[in-house]
């Protein structure tokens, strides 16, 4: 919304503000601490996209594999009633598809294992692959292959395998175009070592247990996992409506409680997918905390692109719309804004 002449100037101040305080280094791994890449004051947007602070990716070195000694989050899970199994084991898996990025919206969010994520990480999202674990992803369409520590769960609004963070896709070649079709290779970290004719780095261990015996680390090819008992609980989780798919403002109409506008005819839009089972998801989400107004999804062609709006509407009354947009908000479900029916 542009509220007056002054904005796109205000806009494009604290744009040059942002710049000037932006470091061009390349961030350093999210250490004990929690600190990871961009401004020290971080305010984290509704919706999802591309940093707005500036980093070389190509400074950005690949993650090093290394074998995990302690245990891995492998347990059965559910998102919206569909069970996950993930495997205990990521060095033969194999899989070829299409990926997606992640990026600001969840940027210093806590992954699925407990890591801060970074959206300048060389990092990844997987369904079913043990936490941690490393995989070579490739880009099938311009051959650039990047290693990556797999430390959180998702995609699972699509068919997508994989979800790498931004710096991983920059570096791939798709984070202007959104997804890519790729090659995932879980990657072995001993036979990774060897193939550099280097042994493992002891010091490096991830998760090395403290203690006066001497430290033995499993024989090459080997992996440590903790077993999941029979009949363990299934976790619950349940991922925010947008995650991971990436929306797009509407045209907008200012809307002031005094103002004249038509009684009949008002929509609301909540939100636009690139992805139909974001929309479909929140359509749902809304269908049970709306009982007002119809909710439906409006299809269309944006840059070459199609788009999935979920609207609502047609609203009656103008203190409808704003009774709406505070319900929808107060259920933290974004900021609706109001468009022209099309």
């Amino acid at each position: 919304m542009r509220p007056g002449a002054i904005a796109p100037l205000a806009l494009a101040l604290s744009g040059l503000l942002l710049a000037s305080c932006s470091s061009t280094q390349a961030p350093q791994p999210a250490g004990a601490d929690g600190r990871i890449s961009g401004p020290a004051s971080y305010a984290r947007p509704h919706r999802d996209g591309a940093p707005w602070w500036d980093v070389d990716v190509s400074r950005i070195p690949d993650a090093v594999p290394m074998p995990h000694n302690g245990p891995v989050k492998a347990s059965p899970y559910t998102v919206f009633g569909k069970p996950y199994y993930p495997i205990n084991d990521a060095r033969n898996y194999r899989a070829t598809g299409t990926a997606s990025w992640y990026g600001t919206k969840f940027h210093g969010q806590a992954t699925a294992n407990g890591e801060t994520f970074d959206l300048y990480g060389m990092t990844a999202a997987h369904k079913t692959l043990p936490l941690p674990s490393y995989v070579k992803v490739t880009n099938l369409d311009n051959g650039s292959s990047v290693i990556l520590r797999v430390n959180d769960r998702g995609p699972f609004y699509s068919d997508r395998i994989i979800d790498l963070s931004f710096a991983a896709a920059k570096k791939l070649g798709y984070a202007e175009s959104g997804t890519a079709r790729v090659k995932v290779e879980g990657i072995d970290p001993h036979q990774w070592w060897a193939q550099q004719g280097r042994p493992v780095p002891m010091m490096l261990a991830s998760n090395a247990p403290r203690s006066s015996k001497p430290l033995t680390l499993p024989a090459p090819g080997a992996v440590r996992t903790v077993a999941q008992p029979v009949g363990a609980p299934i976790e619950a989780y349940t991922p925010p409506p947008a995650q991971h798919a990436a929306a797009v403002l509407p045209v907008e109409l200012a809307v002031k409680k005094n103002a004249s506008v038509p009684a009949a005819g008002l929509y609301l839009q909540v939100g636009a997918f690139a992805n139909p089972d974001a929309a479909e998801l929140l359509k749902a989400k809304l269908n049970g905390l709306v009982g007002t107004a119809p909710v439906f999804i409006s299809s269309v062609v944006h840059n070459q692109q199609v788009l999935h709006r979920v609207r609502l509407g047609p609203i009656d009354t103008q203190d409808e719309v704003l009774q709406l947009q505070d319900t929808l908000r107060l259920a933290s479900l974004g900021q609706p804004r109001l468009v022209r029916p099309d």
